[in-house]
């Protein structure tokens, strides 16, 4: 997060940014508590939206996760 705060999220890439599909993001944070996973979309100008946090327990990010970011997406407004 702190990176964040130091360059900004439009700077950050791959291994810390990744897009997954359309406007979905996908916020990668790694802390002495675990990893944590972040999506969230970009809307008029600099406005970010967090959609889902959660922290990952497996290697593959739970489809469950996803579906609620993706229907989470849909109201938000543009």
């Amino acid at each position: 997060m702190e990176m964040i705060e130091n360059i900004g999220l439009e700077q950050i890439r791959e291994p810390h940014v990744k897009h997954l599909e359309g406007k979905l993001w996908e916020l990668r944070a790694k802390a002495s508590e675990g990893i944590a996973r972040g999506f969230y979309v970009t809307v008029s100008g600099r406005r970010v939206v967090v959609l889902r946090v959660f922290v990952k327990k497996s290697q593959k990010t739970p489809t469950s996760e996803l579906a609620i970011a993706r229907d989470r997406m849909k109201r938000v407004k543009p």
